[in-house]
């Protein structure tokens, strides 16, 4: 197997970034996934629920690792140890101009190149959405069948994750640091990244920077915990496109918002604004929910209807 620290390596050795200077659109898109220490993984504490260690197996040769609900035994230096991020800038992202920044939670059997970029054409759909957004997707467990958050657990790391993005982005692009610090955020989760969106939203990190929430295909639990933000934030927006797969966990946020009498749409949003809240059917795949759900490429077409940001 790769190293992986070795192939990020030589992706930052042969990148070539187009310079910008504070305010200028960029003349190239940037593409590029470098080594976090704010990184979901590796991941040394408790479950969330404090009853064990997360990594609960020990081998006679001392490697340590995770028992998965889904997966079985995973080893820590095989799944859990990849620092990695994506950071990725459109053509024309103009730094000066209201921006955002979207995070994507990838699911199980992921990674950042291989799925992300390449199967599911986030990079490309968040660039053909036409929002001045920039997009950040961190590596969670590395290839396997598991949801885990790691450190996104802890309530507080998220926002120090956000900081070093903000770093992150400032060199990429020119602009300040401080530039990327004040932007909103848009949190989207597909399938398994339901679980890291959820901690994120129980522990409040940061807060007021979320403009809001799409979940694809991604309710298999904590609906309770996605209701409550959506009944107390009512002036962010939430949408969750769904297949066969998490419909039970979509029902369940709806039986739950309207016991608070609130109603959520289930036609897809003319506009992404300040209490927009659907919950939208589909027939689609699960596999392939990323390119294919409601619409052709879900998160280009509800980017492109975000109000307020466009490039």
């Amino acid at each position: 197997m790769p190293d992986r620290r070795a192939i990020v390596a030589g992706l930052l050795a042969t990148a070539v970034f187009p310079a910008a200077s504070q305010g200028a659109r960029l003349r190239k898109a940037i593409s590029t996934i470098v080594p976090f220490k704010a990184s979901p993984f590796p991941y040394r504490g408790k479950l969330p629920d404090g009853s064990a260690p997360f990594l609960d197996v020990t081998a006679a040769d001392g490697r340590r690792g995770h028992t998965s609900p889904r997966g079985g035994i995973y080893w820590e230096d095989e799944t859990y140890s990849d620092r990695s991020t994506l950071l990725a800038v459109p053509k024309g992202f103009d730094p000066a101009k209201p921006a955002v920044i979207v995070v994507f939670f990838h699911g199980n059997g992921a990674t950042l190149q291989r799925d992300v970029v390449g199967r599911q054409r986030v990079v490309a759909q968040v660039e053909a959405s036409g929002l001045n957004a920039v997009l950040v997707a961190p590596q969670f467990a590395s290839n396997a069948q598991d949801s885990s958050a790691g450190n996104f657990w802890t309530p507080g790391y998220f926002a120090g994750f956000m900081a070093e993005v903000a770093q992150g982005l400032a060199k990429l692009t020119g602009a300040k640091a401080a530039k990327f610090d004040a932007m909103p955020v848009v949190l989207v989760a597909y399938s398994g990244g339901y679980n890291p969106a959820a901690s994120i939203l129980r522990n409040g990190d940061i807060g007021g920077h979320l403009l809001g929430v799409i979940l694809l295909d991604a309710v298999f639990d904590e609906a309770d915990i996605f209701a409550s933000w959506v009944a107390q934030h009512r002036k962010s927006f939430f949408v969750s496109a769904y297949g066969k797969s998490s419909a039970p966990g979509n029902a369940e946020i709806r039986q739950l918002l309207a016991g608070q009498g609130i109603d959520a749409s289930s036609d897809p949003p003319r506009r992404l604004e300040a209490g927009t809240i659907a919950l939208l059917a589909s027939d689609a795949a699960h596999d392939t929910f990323v390119t294919r759900a409601f619409v052709g490429n879900p998160l280009q077409w509800l980017l492109g209807r975000l109000h307020g940001f466009p490039r």
